[in-house]
């Protein structure tokens, strides 16, 4: 398929990223300004729609012959990572939302040195595993549904990539269980 396909499919990712903040944002909205509880709660329950429809219009696309490019495989990423970290991402903007708008509690502040830190980027590496997980499963799975190597041959590449870049997190991340931060006040 032409370039103007994985433009389209592109575009489209980015539509979902968009769309997926106007529902977190929209949610929050009703639930705090509004103090519209159910409608916020409904908002916020629609955003995994958003990945399932971003899944089903890239199927179609390739389905109607399309060859797998690097933007089918973003498209993977965007799904895993969403599933992986949307909930937390969800919870970050509700805890500031609440804090600005109705009176909640000042938000939770990272931990930025010691054990605290070390345990926080071990569990951040771990959904980014998870969402490797879930992206290379459709990965994997995009290529089985073409079922044709020379339409497909970029999506593997990217799985590559992605466990290049799972690796370096890895490493970093579980640095500093061995090598812990210290705060200034300590060094």
């Amino acid at each position: 398929m032409p370039r103007r396909g994985n433009l389209t499919i592109i575009a489209f990712i980015i539509g979902c990223e968009i769309a997926f903040w106007v529902f977190v944002l929209g949610g929050l909205a009703c639930r705090y300004l509004l103090r519209k509880r159910r409608t916020g709660a409904a908002l916020l329950l629609l955003t995994p729609v958003i990945d399932l429809v971003l899944l089903i219009a890239t199927v179609f696309h390739l389905r109607d012959g399309a060859e797998a490019g690097f933007a089918h495989g973003l498209a993977a990423i965007y799904i895993g990572v969403s599933i992986a970290f949307g909930r937390s991402m969800v919870r970050w903007a509700d805890e500031r939302f609440a804090y600005r708008f109705a009176g909640g509690p000042p938000p939770r502040k990272k931990p930025k040195h010691g054990p605290e830190h070390a345990r926080a980027e071990r569990q951040a590496w771990l959904k980014h595993l998870l969402a490797w997980g879930i992206g290379c499963l459709l990965l994997y799975g995009m290529i089985a549904l073409v079922g044709d190597d020379s339409r497909t041959k970029e999506l593997p590449q990217v799985a590559q990539l992605w466990s290049i870049i799972l690796l370096v997190d890895f490493l970093i991340s579980f640095s500093y269980t061995i090598w812990p931060r210290k705060s200034k006040e300590t060094v």
